[in-house]
């Protein structure tokens, strides 16, 4: 698959966050684009795709963000692709434009396509640090917003706390935070300035 990334735009910015049915893709693509759209003032649409099979099958949300008004709402070159497990890797990663960041679960991803890219254990932190395996889409989220750099975290926390009751609040709190901090470890220069597929990928 060819992509034209003229298209989609100067100022536009696409995230495609990606896994399978339970994993609460949905649910934080929908509290990244109120964080972006709601609390940061800018111009944003979000979409979401699932299989039938619903819990267990695959699950994708695009969030598209733009400093102007939004022509077409559906992702077209992504800038960021999260992975939660190894299919959403292999079956979107062809959607990253070439100097795209690919992040993905290393606890569930363990055939890397390209060099470009940024593994973290969110399952795996999720059970060990905070208790709760089902956190790991907010540490996901947390590390997605850092790294793509379209919303304070500020802004992203007001959105999270505004979308879950009080009582989750806190541990879901926890948990992005977590995600923070984990990509502030990742030293974005140190990639390779493009996407180079790996021979047996192709």
């Amino acid at each position: 698959m060819v992509i034209d990334e003229k298209k989609s735009g100067a100022g536009r910015y696409e995230i495609c966050l990606s896994g399978h049915g339970g994993q609460g893709i949905i649910t934080a693509a929908v509290i990244l684009a109120r964080a972006v759209g709601e609390f940061n003032g800018k111009y944003v649409c979000q979409t979401q795709s699932y299989g039938p099979e619903a819990r267990g099958g695959k699950s994708k949300a695009e969030v598209v963000i733009s400093d102007a008004a939004i022509d077409y709402p559906k992702a077209m070159a992504l800038d960021l692709l999260l992975a939660m497990n190894q299919a959403a890797c292999d079956a979107y990663f062809f959607d990253l434009k070439s100097n795209g960041l690919l992040v993905v679960d290393s606890s569930l991803v363990d055939q890397y396509p390209t060099s470009r890219i940024i593994p973290i254990a969110f399952t795996e932190l999720a059970r060990d640090q905070i208790g709760k395996e089902m956190t790991a889409n907010m540490i996901a989220l947390g590390a997605v917003a850092h790294l793509c750099g379209q919303v304070s975290p500020e802004n992203l926390k007001k959105a999270m706390l505004d979308s879950f009751p009080a009582q989750s609040g806190e541990l879901n709190l926890r948990a992005l935070h977590l995600g923070i901090n984990e990509a502030k470890k990742i030293d974005l220069s140190a990639l390779p300035r493009e996407i180079v597929i790996e021979e047996d990928e192709v």
